[in-house]
C-alpha cells in the first residue's frame, strides 16, 4: 500500500494532461500529502505545496468552464500573494490564464486598469480588494466561482474582521470555498464567518507540528548579551541562508544595522516598508546576493524560500503557532534546516503552553 502511495502521480489524482506538464516544468515530481487529500475531493466537487492543492483543481475547472473573473484568492500579506501569483503565472501559462494582484503599497489607478482588463484570477489581501470594491467603478466579483483564503486561520481572525465581512456580502452564495493554513483553529464561529455550506475538512496532521529533519534548539542567554550571541552563531554557520525572526520592526531594523556594520551581508523585512523594497529585499535573499534576512513575522507565513538552511528566533514568538510558521521557512520539501530559538530572563516565553 505504502508503495502505491508512494507511486501516485498528479494524473492519478484526476489532473488533465496540460496541467500535469505544467507541473512538470516548474520541478513538481509527485504531489505532497494535502495535494493528494485536496485535489480529489475538489475535483470531485466542481465535477507545501498548499497552491497546487487549490490551484491545480481551480485552473482545472476553469478549463472546463472558461469564465473571467473566475477566482478570488485571499491572503494576509503582500508577498505571499505574489508568489501565489508566480505560481498560477507558471501553472497557467500554456492555457492563457491571467492573474492579478491586488495589494496595498502599489498604485490603485493601475490596479484597477488591470482589473477592468477583467483577469481570470485575482490575488488579494483583503484591505486593498474592499477600496477597489468601494471604490473602483465597474468593479464587482458578482460572477465569482472560486473563493479560496490561503492561511485562512491568519484572515478569519480579528485583524481582518470587518474587510472579510465587507468582502462576503458582495460574494455569490452559490460559489466554491476553500481555506487553507498550515495550522487552522477549530473555532467553529470563525469558519462560519466565511459562509460555509456542508464543509469537508481535509488534514495531513491533527497536531501543530514540524517535519522530522527540523533539528530545533534553544539557546538560553542574558537578554543584554543577544545580540552578541547572534553575531557569533552568524559568523560560525558562514555564508549559509538564514531567516532571523524579530518581534517588531524596531528590533529588525536595529539588529540589521548591528550586523551590516559587523560585515555581514543582512537585509531587512518589516511591514512598514514600501512594496517595492519589500519585494526587493526577499529577492535579494532568494537570490542569494544578501544571506541574512531579518524579519518580522510577515515573512513567516507561506512564504516559499528555497534552500533556507537555519531559522533563528532571535525574540521569541508569542503563540506556538507562529512558532511553526516560523521554523517552517526551513527544512522544506524533504531537505534537513536547523533552527535556533534564544530564550532570556524577559522573554514571554508561550511556546509550550
Amino acid at each position: 500500500m505504502e508503495e502505491e502511495e508512494a507511486a501516485l502521480s498528479f494524473k492519478d489524482l484526476g489532473i488533465i494532461d496540460e496541467l500535469c506538464e505544467a507541473c512538470s516544468q516548474l520541478g513538481w515530481k509527485a504531489p505532497t500529502p494535502i495535494q493528494k487529500e485536496a485535489i480529489p475531493l475538489a475535483l470531485k466537487e466542481t465535477g507545501s505545496g498548499k497552491t497546487g492543492a487549490f490551484g491545480l483543481p481551480l485552473l482545472q475547472a476553469l478549463i472546463a468552464r472558461p469564465q473571467r473573473l473566475f477566482a478570488l484568492i485571499l491572503t494576509p500579506t503582500r508577498e505571499l500573494a505574489f508568489q501565489i501569483k508566480e505560481q498560477f503565472d507558471a501553472l497557467g501559462k500554456a492555457i492563457g490564464v491571467t492573474c492579478v494582484v491586488v495589494v496595498g503599497g502599489i498604485d490603485m489607478t493601475q490596479q484597477a486598469v488591470e482589473l477592468g482588463k477583467r483577469p481570470h484570477i485575482i490575488v488579494a489581501t483583503p484591505g486593498r480588494l474592499v477600496d477597489h470594491l468601494e471604490k473602483t467603478k465597474g468593479f464587482n466579483l458578482k460572477a465569482l466561482k472560486y473563493l479560496v483564503m490561503d492561511e485562512a486561520d491568519r484572515i478569519l481572525n480579528l485583524d481582518f474582521e470587518e474587510e472579510v465581512d465587507k468582502i462576503l456580502k458582495v460574494l455569490p452564495r452559490e460559489r466554491r470555498t476553500m481555506l487553507f493554513s498550515a495550522t487552522m483553529t477549530s473555532k467553529v464561529n470563525k469558519l462560519q464567518r466565511a459562509h460555509l455550506k456542508e464543509p469537508v475538512k481535509v488534514e495531513v496532521s491533527s497536531k501543530y507540528q514540524t517535519v522530522t529533519k527540523l533539528q530545533q534548539y534553544m539557546l538560553f542567554i542574558p537578554c543584554k548579551h543577544k545580540h552578541m550571541y547572534l553575531a557569533y552563531i552568524l559568523n560560525e554557520i558562514g555564508n549559509q541562508a538564514v531567516i532571523v525572526f524579530c518581534a517588531t520592526q524596531q528590533s529588525t531594523l536595529k539588529t540589521a544595522l548591528m550586523l551590516r556594520n559587523l560585515g555581514f551581508t543582512a537585509i531587512p523585512l518589516y511591514g512598514k516598508m514600501s512594496q517595492n523594497k519589500r519585494l526587493g529585499a526577499l529577492n535579494k535573499f532568494k537570490v542569494k546576493e544578501r544571506s541574512i534576512l531579518l524579519a518580522t513575522d510577515v515573512a513567516s507565513r507561506g512564504l516559499d524560500i528555497p534552500s533556507v538552511d537555519y531559522v533563528i528566533n532571535f525574540d521569541v514568538p508569542m503563540h506556538s503557532k507562529d512558532y511553526i510558521h516560523r521554523v517552517g521557512r526551513t527544512a522544506r520539501a524533504g531537505k534537513s534546516g536547523i533552527a535556533i530559538t534564544f530564550v532570556s530572563q524577559v522573554c514571554q516565553f508561550k511556546l509550550y503552553k
